[in-house]
C-alpha cells in the first residue's frame, strides 16, 4: 500500500477526466484532505462526455451484465444488422474479436452472470440516496428524484422470458411490485395500451440533466479548492514505484497520486501505467424531444425497445442502443431516430410531424470492459496511480461509491466494498 505522509505534507492527487466518476473522485478526495487538480480538455457536463447524453437512470437493479447465457447464438444477427440494438460495425470485428470473446465468455452460465451481479450490488446500492446527498450539497438537489423505475411488457408472457434476470435480482435482494394492464394504465394513462405488464423497482431514481449535474459537482469541487486544467494527460513520470507527475499536452503538473477516470479514453493512460487493459466503447444514442405534450410518470424502458424514456429538464429523452464500432467511427444517426420512432409508438400522444428543431439527437461512448465490470484498483506500476473507469452502462448510478472506493484506497484503509471483482488484476 502506499506509505504514510507527515501531517504537513498535503497530498496532491490529479484526477483525470471530469465527467460523473472524476467528478465524485475529486470531491471524495477534498473530504480526506487532498488537495486536487481535475485534468480534462473538455467542459465537465459537455456534449462531448457519457455523463452528458446517458439514459438518467440512478438503477441500483441494473446488475444484470450485458452477456447473458446464449448470447452467442446472437452474434451473426449483431454483425448482419446495423440498425439492431446491439450492433457490432464488421469492418470492426477484427479488432474487437479478443474483447467480444471474453464478452461472450462473462456471461456463458448463470453462475457467472450471478457473481457478476452481487459485485454490481455492492458498488450500486443505496445509489440515489448517494446522489441525493451530492446534488443537494452541489445547489442542484431538485435534479434527481427517486420516484422508481419501471420495466414495461406487452403481456407478463415478455416479462417472464426475462426469468434468468429478475431471478438474478431477487437473489442479490432488489424487489419490485408486479403492475397488471388496469393498474399500468391508471398510473401511465398516455402510456400505448399494447403495454398490459409492468415491473416497479421502487428503490430506483433519475437524474433530471445529467451533464448539469456533472457541472454543478465539478464547480462544487472547484468551490472547495479543487483546481480545473483543460489538458489532455498523455501519461505519467514514475520514478523508483513513486508518481512524480502526471503529464499532459500543455507540460507536467507534478502529483503524488493520480485517478484515471477518463471513460474511454483511459485505455492509453492504463498502458502508461503498466497495465494493457480490454476496455472498449459501446457507443450509445439518445433522441430527445423538446416541449414533448405527454410522456411518462415514471421513467420506463419498454421490453421491445430497450431504451429509457425519462423526463429531463431538456426534454422528453430515450437512450439506448449498443453498437461496436471504436472511437473514431462516424455516427450512424438511424440508430437514434429508431429510438425516437419507438418513442412515438410508446406514446400516442406525441406529435407525428414535429419539426427537426425540436428533435436533438446525441452519440456517445460508453467505457465497457467485457466482463460488466470496472476496473477500479491500483495501476501495476505503481500504487500511485488508481484505475477507476470502464463502468459501462453504470457510470451514473456508480460514481458516488467508486469514489469512496478509491478515496479509501488512497488512504491505505481497506474499503468498503470488496474490491476483487473490480480489480485490474482480473485480465492478467
Amino acid at each position: 500500500m502506499n506509505r504514510p505522509r507527515p501531517d504537513h505534507c498535503q497530498t496532491h492527487s490529479v484526477v483525470i477526466g471530469a465527467g460523473i466518476v472524476g467528478a465524485c473522485t475529486a470531491l471524495a478526495l477534498l473530504r480526506e484532505g487532498h488537495r486536487v487538480t481535475i485534468l480534462d480538455p473538455g467542459a465537465p457536463g459537455g456534449e462531448q462526455a457519457a455523463s452528458y447524453g446517458n439514459g438518467c437512470w440512478l438503477s441500483p437493479m441494473s446488475v444484470i451484465p450485458p452477456a447473458v447465457p446464449g448470447l452467442w447464438k446472437k452474434v451473426p444477427g449483431f454483425i448482419a444488422d446495423p440498425l439492431g440494438p446491439l450492433a457490432i460495425r464488421w469492418t470492426y470485428l477484427p479488432r474487437v474479436l479478443p474483447w467480444l470473446a471474453r464478452y461472450l465468455a462473462s456471461g456463458w452460465t448463470e453462475q457467472r452472470v450471478l457473481r457478476t451481479a452481487v459485485a454490481l450490488r455492492a458498488l450500486l446500492r443505496d445509489a440515489p440516496a448517494a446522489h441525493a446527498a451530492l446534488a443537494e450539497e452541489a445547489g442542484v438537489g431538485a435534479l434527481i428524484e427517486r420516484r422508481g423505475l419501471m420495466y414495461i411488457y406487452p403481456t407478463r408472457a415478455e416479462f417472464e422470458a426475462e426469468a434468468l434476470a429478475w431471478r438474478i435480482r431477487r437473489q442479490v435482494g432488489i424487489e419490485w411490485l408486479e403492475l397488471p394492464a388496469e393498474e399500468l394504465r391508471q398510473r401511465e394513462p398516455a402510456l400505448d395500451r399494447r403495454y398490459g405488464f409492468a415491473a416497479l423497482v421502487e428503490e430506483g431514481g433519475h437524474c433530471r440533466d445529467p451533464g448539469a449535474y456533472v457541472a454543478a459537482l465539478v464547480a462544487l469541487a472547484e468551490a472547495q479548492g479543487a483546481r480545473r486544467v483543460a489538458a489532455r494527460a498523455t501519461g505519467f513520470r514514475i520514478e523508483a514505484g513513486r508518481l512524480r507527475a502526471v503529464r499532459t499536452e500543455a507540460g507536467e503538473i507534478a502529483a503524488d497520486r493520480a485517478v484515471i477516470s477518463a471513460g474511454a479514453q483511459s485505455k492509453a493512460l492504463a498502458r502508461a501505467a503498466g497495465d494493457r487493459l480490454p476496455l472498449e466503447t459501446e457507443r450509445g444514442y439518445h433522441a430527445m424531444i423538446e416541449d414533448a405534450p405527454v410522456g411518462p410518470r415514471t421513467p420506463l424502458m419498454p421490453s421491445d425497445g430497450k431504451m429509457s424514456i425519462t423526463w429531463t429538464n431538456r426534454g422528453l429523452r430515450c437512450a439506448g442502443q449498443v453498437e461496436i464500432a471504436g472511437l473514431d467511427a462516424a455516427p450512424n444517426w438511424r440508430r437514434a431516430e429508431i429510438l425516437r420512432d419507438h418513442l412515438l409508438r410508446s406514446f400516442p400522444g406525441l406529435p407525428r410531424d414535429l419539426p427537426a428543431e425540436r428533435v436533438r439527437l446525441w452519440m456517445g461512448h460508453r467505457p465497457s470492459m467485457p466482463d460488466g465490470l470496472p476496473c477500479i484498483g491500483p495501476s501495476a506500476a505503481t500504487s500511485d496511480v488508481i484505475h477507476a473507469f470502464g463502468h459501462g452502462h453504470v457510470g451514473l448510478v456508480a460514481a458516488p461509491r467508486t469514489a469512496r472506493l478509491v478515496a479509501q484506497m488512497l488512504a491505505g484503509r481497506p474499503p468498503e466494498t470488496d474490491q476483487a471483482p473490480f480489480s485490474p488484476r482480473r485480465f492478467r
